[in-house]
């Protein structure tokens, strides 16, 4: 799945809720969610990853849609050419 459409599956499951949350609110959640991810690494939790993995990803997509941002847009216009500084893959920079 392209994120582009990763990110209209969570704008047509949560949009309607988040967006009426607000961006500073839907942040909290993010926030919180990152959170978990970061309990899991830090334990070791390796059976819990790819769930709070796939809940952060939810999260930023839905904060994105918020704001108006089109993940995989934004990805391409900043990373495509490698590294956003030196423009090498692998990052070349000191």
């Amino acid at each position: 799945m392209k994120i582009t459409a990763f990110q209209q599956l969570i704008e047509d499951i949560y949009f309607e809720r988040d967006s009426a949350r607000g961006l500073a609110g839907t942040h909290m959640w993010f926030c919180e969610e990152v959170g978990e991810l970061t309990r899991a690494l830090r334990r070791g939790h390796q059976d819990e990853l790819e769930g709070e993995f796939a809940d952060v990803l939810a999260w930023l997509s839905t904060l994105a849609s918020i704001a108006g941002v089109d993940l995989e847009a934004a990805a391409l216009k900043k990373y495509a050419k490698g590294c956003p500084r030196c423009e090498s893959t692998p990052c070349a920079c000191h």
